[in-house]
Protein backbone atom coordinates (compact mmCIF):
# COMPACT_ATOMS: atom_id res chain seq x y z
CA UNK A 1 0.00 0.00 0.00
CA UNK A 2 1.32 3.43 -0.93
CA UNK A 3 1.46 5.93 1.90
CA UNK A 4 2.45 9.53 2.57
CA UNK A 5 4.90 10.62 4.02
CA UNK A 6 7.35 8.83 1.76
CA UNK A 7 10.36 6.88 2.99
CA UNK A 8 13.60 6.01 1.22
CA UNK A 9 12.92 3.50 -1.56
CA UNK A 10 9.15 4.05 -1.72
CA UNK A 11 7.37 5.30 -4.88
CA UNK A 12 6.97 9.06 -4.55
CA UNK A 13 6.56 10.35 -8.12
CA UNK A 14 5.14 9.33 -11.48
CA UNK A 15 5.41 11.04 -14.82
CA UNK A 16 4.37 10.67 -18.43
CA UNK A 17 6.46 11.25 -21.53
CA UNK A 18 4.17 11.72 -24.53
CA UNK A 19 4.43 13.11 -28.07
CA UNK A 20 1.20 15.08 -27.59
CA UNK A 21 0.75 16.63 -24.17
CA UNK A 22 -2.53 18.34 -25.08
CA UNK A 23 -3.91 15.09 -26.44
CA UNK A 24 -2.75 13.21 -23.36
CA UNK A 25 -4.42 15.77 -21.13
CA UNK A 26 -7.65 15.27 -23.06
CA UNK A 27 -7.40 11.50 -22.59
CA UNK A 28 -6.49 11.44 -18.88
CA UNK A 29 -8.79 14.34 -18.11
CA UNK A 30 -11.75 12.47 -19.57
CA UNK A 31 -10.66 9.19 -17.98
CA UNK A 32 -9.76 10.29 -14.44
CA UNK A 33 -10.83 13.93 -14.18
CA UNK A 34 -7.22 15.17 -14.18
CA UNK A 35 -6.34 18.77 -14.96
CA UNK A 36 -2.91 20.14 -15.86
CA UNK A 37 -0.83 22.88 -14.26
CA UNK A 38 2.35 24.06 -15.96
CA UNK A 39 5.50 24.12 -13.84
CA UNK A 40 6.42 27.40 -15.52
CA UNK A 41 8.47 28.51 -18.53
CA UNK A 42 11.73 27.53 -16.84
CA UNK A 43 10.56 23.89 -16.61
CA UNK A 44 10.75 23.24 -20.36
CA UNK A 45 7.09 22.37 -20.79
CA UNK A 46 6.91 20.06 -17.78
CA UNK A 47 3.80 20.25 -15.64
CA UNK A 48 1.58 18.50 -13.13
CA UNK A 49 -1.52 16.41 -13.60
CA UNK A 50 -3.83 17.27 -10.74
CA UNK A 51 -6.98 15.90 -9.16
CA UNK A 52 -9.04 18.07 -6.82
CA UNK A 53 -6.09 20.43 -6.51
CA UNK A 54 -3.54 17.74 -5.58
CA UNK A 55 -0.74 16.51 -7.85
CA UNK A 56 -1.13 12.90 -8.99
CA UNK A 57 1.58 12.80 -11.70
CA UNK A 58 3.86 14.87 -13.87
CA UNK A 59 4.02 15.05 -17.64
CA UNK A 60 5.93 16.49 -20.57
CA UNK A 61 6.31 16.25 -24.32
CA UNK A 62 8.94 13.85 -25.65
CA UNK A 63 10.06 13.46 -29.25
CA UNK A 64 10.61 10.14 -31.00
CA UNK A 65 14.38 10.41 -30.60
CA UNK A 66 13.96 10.96 -26.85
CA UNK A 67 12.10 7.69 -26.37
CA UNK A 68 8.79 5.94 -26.74
CA UNK A 69 5.68 7.25 -24.94
CA UNK A 70 5.75 5.83 -21.43
CA UNK A 71 5.06 6.26 -17.75
CA UNK A 72 8.05 6.37 -15.41
CA UNK A 73 7.83 5.39 -11.74
CA UNK A 74 10.16 7.26 -9.35
CA UNK A 75 11.34 6.08 -5.94
CA UNK A 76 12.33 8.37 -3.11
CA UNK A 77 16.04 8.68 -2.46
CA UNK A 78 17.56 10.33 0.58
CA UNK A 79 20.70 10.93 -1.53
CA UNK A 80 20.27 10.76 -5.31
CA UNK A 81 23.99 10.66 -6.01
CA UNK A 82 24.56 7.78 -3.61
CA UNK A 83 21.58 5.88 -5.02
CA UNK A 84 22.80 6.35 -8.61
CA UNK A 85 26.25 5.13 -7.56
CA UNK A 86 24.71 2.08 -5.87
CA UNK A 87 22.73 1.32 -9.03
CA UNK A 88 25.96 1.33 -11.04
CA UNK A 89 27.69 -0.88 -8.47
CA UNK A 90 24.89 -3.45 -8.78
CA UNK A 91 24.95 -3.66 -12.57
CA UNK A 92 22.61 -0.81 -13.49
CA UNK A 93 23.29 2.37 -15.42
CA UNK A 94 22.30 6.03 -15.55
CA UNK A 95 20.19 7.29 -18.45
CA UNK A 96 20.32 10.76 -16.90
CA UNK A 97 22.78 11.38 -14.07
CA UNK A 98 21.53 13.09 -10.90
CA UNK A 99 20.65 16.71 -11.48
CA UNK A 100 18.92 19.48 -9.59
CA UNK A 101 15.42 20.49 -10.64
CA UNK A 102 15.53 24.09 -9.46
CA UNK A 103 14.74 24.06 -5.74
CA UNK A 104 12.16 21.31 -6.24
CA UNK A 105 14.54 18.39 -5.69
CA UNK A 106 17.24 16.24 -7.27
CA UNK A 107 16.41 13.50 -9.76
CA UNK A 108 17.93 10.87 -12.01
CA UNK A 109 16.67 8.38 -14.56
CA UNK A 110 18.33 5.00 -14.12
CA UNK A 111 18.15 1.51 -15.58
CA UNK A 112 18.33 -1.64 -13.50
CA UNK A 113 20.60 -4.62 -14.18
CA UNK A 114 18.15 -5.91 -16.81
CA UNK A 115 17.80 -2.53 -18.51
CA UNK A 116 14.41 -1.49 -17.11
CA UNK A 117 14.02 2.25 -16.60
CA UNK A 118 13.00 3.87 -13.32
CA UNK A 119 13.51 7.22 -11.67
CA UNK A 120 14.68 8.48 -8.32
CA UNK A 121 13.56 11.69 -6.63
CA UNK A 122 15.35 13.33 -3.73
CA UNK A 123 12.88 15.86 -2.36
CA UNK A 124 13.60 19.54 -2.04
CA UNK A 125 10.58 21.79 -1.79
CA UNK A 126 8.60 19.14 -3.71
CA UNK A 127 8.14 16.17 -1.37
CA UNK A 128 6.35 14.01 -3.94
CA UNK A 129 2.83 13.25 -5.11
CA UNK A 130 0.05 14.88 -3.12
CA UNK A 131 -2.42 12.02 -3.60
CA UNK A 132 -1.90 8.25 -3.64
CA UNK A 133 -4.11 5.24 -3.01
CA UNK A 134 -7.38 7.05 -3.73
CA UNK A 135 -9.46 6.82 -6.94
CA UNK A 136 -7.65 8.58 -9.76
CA UNK A 137 -4.18 8.23 -8.22
CA UNK A 138 -1.23 5.83 -8.04
CA UNK A 139 -1.90 2.89 -5.73
CA UNK A 140 0.53 0.11 -6.70
CA UNK A 141 3.61 -0.56 -8.83
CA UNK A 142 4.65 -3.73 -10.62
CA UNK A 143 7.87 -4.66 -12.36
CA UNK A 144 7.75 -7.02 -15.33
CA UNK A 145 11.32 -8.23 -15.54
CA UNK A 146 13.30 -10.83 -17.49
CA UNK A 147 14.82 -12.06 -14.22
CA UNK A 148 13.06 -11.80 -10.86
CA UNK A 149 16.12 -13.02 -8.92
CA UNK A 150 18.26 -10.34 -10.56
CA UNK A 151 15.64 -7.69 -9.75
CA UNK A 152 15.55 -8.76 -6.10
CA UNK A 153 19.32 -8.48 -5.83
CA UNK A 154 19.50 -5.17 -7.68
CA UNK A 155 16.76 -3.27 -5.86
CA UNK A 156 17.69 -4.84 -2.55
CA UNK A 157 21.23 -3.58 -3.02
CA UNK A 158 20.17 -0.13 -4.20
CA UNK A 159 17.25 0.62 -1.87
CA UNK A 160 17.40 -2.11 0.78
CA UNK A 161 13.92 -3.36 -0.17
CA UNK A 162 12.53 -6.39 1.61
CA UNK A 163 10.78 -9.02 -0.52
CA UNK A 164 8.26 -11.77 0.14
CA UNK A 165 7.45 -14.65 -2.22
CA UNK A 166 3.83 -15.74 -2.05
CA UNK A 167 2.00 -18.47 -4.01
CA UNK A 168 -0.31 -16.89 -6.57
CA UNK A 169 -2.13 -18.19 -9.65
CA UNK A 170 -0.14 -21.41 -9.82
CA UNK A 171 3.16 -19.54 -9.59
CA UNK A 172 4.91 -17.11 -7.29
CA UNK A 173 4.38 -13.40 -6.82
CA UNK A 174 7.13 -11.39 -5.16
CA UNK A 175 6.04 -8.38 -3.14
CA UNK A 176 8.41 -5.54 -2.27
CA UNK A 177 8.50 -2.85 0.39
CA UNK A 178 10.93 -0.37 1.92
CA UNK A 179 13.58 -1.43 4.41
CA UNK A 180 12.26 -1.76 7.93
CA UNK A 181 8.58 -1.70 6.96
CA UNK A 182 6.12 -4.50 7.72
CA UNK A 183 3.77 -6.05 5.17
CA UNK A 184 1.40 -3.08 5.43
CA UNK A 185 4.12 -1.01 3.78
CA UNK A 186 4.30 -3.21 0.67
CA UNK A 187 4.00 -1.05 -2.43
CA UNK A 188 4.70 -3.29 -5.40
CA UNK A 189 5.43 -6.64 -6.95
CA UNK A 190 7.90 -8.38 -9.25
CA UNK A 191 6.82 -10.71 -12.05
CA UNK A 192 8.65 -12.49 -14.89
CA UNK A 193 7.74 -10.68 -18.09
CA UNK A 194 7.21 -13.94 -19.98
CA UNK A 195 4.52 -15.03 -17.50
CA UNK A 196 2.04 -12.51 -18.88
CA UNK A 197 1.03 -12.64 -22.56
CA UNK A 198 0.06 -8.96 -22.42
CA UNK A 199 3.65 -8.03 -21.56
CA UNK A 200 5.82 -10.62 -23.30
CA UNK A 201 5.86 -8.90 -26.69
CA UNK A 202 5.85 -5.35 -25.32
CA UNK A 203 8.83 -5.92 -23.05
CA UNK A 204 9.79 -5.31 -19.40
CA UNK A 205 8.77 -2.13 -17.58
CA UNK A 206 7.59 -0.67 -14.30
CA UNK A 207 3.79 -0.59 -14.37
CA UNK A 208 1.89 2.11 -12.47
CA UNK A 209 -1.54 1.06 -11.19
CA UNK A 210 -4.22 3.73 -10.85
CA UNK A 211 -7.03 3.15 -8.35
CA UNK A 212 -10.54 3.39 -9.85
CA UNK A 213 -14.08 2.89 -8.63
CA UNK A 214 -15.22 0.81 -11.64
CA UNK A 215 -12.62 -1.12 -13.63
CA UNK A 216 -15.04 -2.16 -16.38
CA UNK A 217 -16.29 1.36 -16.95
CA UNK A 218 -12.76 2.75 -17.09
CA UNK A 219 -11.63 0.05 -19.55
CA UNK A 220 -14.58 0.82 -21.79
CA UNK A 221 -13.83 4.54 -21.59
CA UNK A 222 -10.18 3.90 -22.54
CA UNK A 223 -11.38 2.39 -25.81
CA UNK A 224 -13.88 5.20 -26.42
CA UNK A 225 -11.05 7.71 -26.02
CA UNK A 226 -8.78 5.96 -28.52
CA UNK A 227 -6.67 3.93 -26.11
CA UNK A 228 -6.13 0.18 -25.98
CA UNK A 229 -7.31 -2.46 -23.53
CA UNK A 230 -4.31 -4.78 -23.37
CA UNK A 231 -5.84 -7.13 -20.79
CA UNK A 232 -9.60 -7.00 -20.19
CA UNK A 233 -11.02 -6.49 -16.68
CA UNK A 234 -10.11 -9.52 -14.58
CA UNK A 235 -10.80 -10.48 -10.99
CA UNK A 236 -7.81 -11.46 -8.86
CA UNK A 237 -8.92 -13.07 -5.58
CA UNK A 238 -8.13 -10.93 -2.53
CA UNK A 239 -6.48 -8.34 -4.79
CA UNK A 240 -9.19 -6.67 -6.84
CA UNK A 241 -10.43 -6.25 -10.39
CA UNK A 242 -7.70 -5.08 -12.76
CA UNK A 243 -7.27 -4.16 -16.39
CA UNK A 244 -4.14 -3.36 -18.37
CA UNK A 245 -4.46 -0.53 -20.83
CA UNK A 246 -2.50 1.97 -22.92
CA UNK A 247 -3.25 5.55 -23.82
CA UNK A 248 -3.71 6.59 -27.48
CA UNK A 249 0.05 7.12 -27.83
CA UNK A 250 1.06 3.73 -26.43
CA UNK A 251 2.01 4.54 -22.83
CA UNK A 252 1.17 1.46 -20.76
CA UNK A 253 -0.46 1.46 -17.34
CA UNK A 254 -3.00 -0.52 -15.33
CA UNK A 255 -6.14 0.25 -13.36
CA UNK A 256 -7.58 -1.54 -10.36
CA UNK A 257 -10.55 -1.45 -8.09
CA UNK A 258 -8.84 -2.84 -5.01
CA UNK A 259 -10.47 -5.64 -3.10
CA UNK A 260 -10.41 -3.58 0.08
CA UNK A 261 -12.34 -0.83 -1.69
CA UNK A 262 -14.85 -3.37 -3.08
CA UNK A 263 -15.46 -4.62 0.45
Amino acid sequence: MLTIPYVHGAPNWLDLGTPDLDGALGFYGALFGWTFRSAGPEAGGYGMFQLDGGTVAGGMTVTADQGAPSWTVYFRSDDADATAAAASEHGGSAEFAPMDVMEQGRMALLRDAEGVRFGIWQPGTNKGLDLVDVPGSLCWTELYTPDVASAKAFYGGVFGWHTSDIPFGGGTYTTVGPAGADESGTFGGLLPVDADPAETAAGPYWTPYIEVTDTDAVAARVQELGGEVRMPPTDLPDVGRIAKVADPYGARFAVIRSAARQD
